[in-house]
């Protein structure tokens, strides 16, 4: 499979992402790398890329930032639904923990199910084929859509990519799938069997039966694949704006949970001590 050659990033810049990955491999922090890298695996397209995309859990990424800050990273939250930075001068790294839409979210078993590969050097991990695509799934804007990359990363691992993880992955959320399915067949005709036939049919079987049903309560879904280009639909129109609804949603997850885990550090902090007596 040819691929064209990436440009060489600045030496700062490099070295900037290989002092990340080694902190974070000696500290033994769960996180699969994405972006340009994972697809240079499993498609083997190389492409150039200023930034380096690390996916890991809520959790996991707010307990980064201690060991990065440590070694002077300056650390920032720039959407707690989905997005960090870490910044040193003028170059950075992204902590991705799921999608801004808070839709697709990054959990335990996407890290666990990572591949191994050597980024800038460093030895790591990739996201497994099926994460990536859920990645991408809804990066689907004016001013970036990922349709090609999926259809390239179900072109480049034909009989590795594991549709049963991919149907799990989507969930709820299987029409948008589904679409990014009719682009890759249409794309790659004489590769149709690339997906195969049982996925096809459940999912246009679904297909088949929500459309045969009209469903009068069912909500508008257009911000969750873009907010700007369906703003008319909730600024004038007066439809739902499940985009809002979402990111609340996963925020008052999030929140929770940090809750819980307070709690929880509290309750064996005051926990008094078991004496043994021999």
């Amino acid at each position: 499979m040819t691929s064209s050659m990436p440009t060489e990033l600045p030496e700062e810049q490099s070295t900037l992402f290989q002092e990340v990955l080694t902190i974070l491999e000696e500290k033994g922090v769960p996180y699969a790398v994405s972006g340009a890298f994972a697809l240079r695996q499993h498609t083997g397209i190389c492409r150039f890329t200023k930034d380096l995309d690390l996916f890991m859990t809520a959790k996991t990424s707010k307990e980064t930032f201690a060991h990065l800050r440590q070694r002077g990273f300056e650390c920032e939250v720039c959407d707690p639904v989905w997005l960090s930075k870490v910044r040193k001068d003028e170059f950075f790294v992204d902590l991705i923990t799921g999608m801004s839409n808070g839709v697709i979210v990054v959990e335990d078993s996407w890290i666990e199910r990572a591949q191994p590969a050597v980024v800038h050097g460093i030895t790591t991990r990739v996201l497994a084929p099926e994460e990536l695509v859920a990645s991408k799934l809804f990066v689907a804007k004016r001013e970036r859509f990922d349709g090609a990359d999926i259809a390239h990363v179900i072109y480049g691992t034909y009989k590795a990519f594991d549709w049963n993880r991919e149907l799990e992955l989507v969930g709820e959320n299987w029409e948008i799938l589904l679409w990014s399915l009719v682009l890759f067949r249409y794309v790659y005709p004489a590769q149709t069997h690339y997906v195969p036939a049982e996925v096809w049919r459940e999912l246009l079987e679904k297909f088949q039966k929500a459309i045969a049903t009209r469903d009068s309560k069912a909500r508008f879904r257009g911000s969750l694949v873009d907010e700007n280009m369906f703003a008319i639909d909730l600024n004038e129109w007066g439809l739902d704006d499940l985009l809002e609804e979402r990111r609340a949603q996963r925020l008052s997850q999030i929140e929770n949970r940090s809750a819980n885990e307070r709690r929880k550090k509290l309750s064996v902090a005051s926990s008094p001590a078991v004496e043994t007596i021999e």
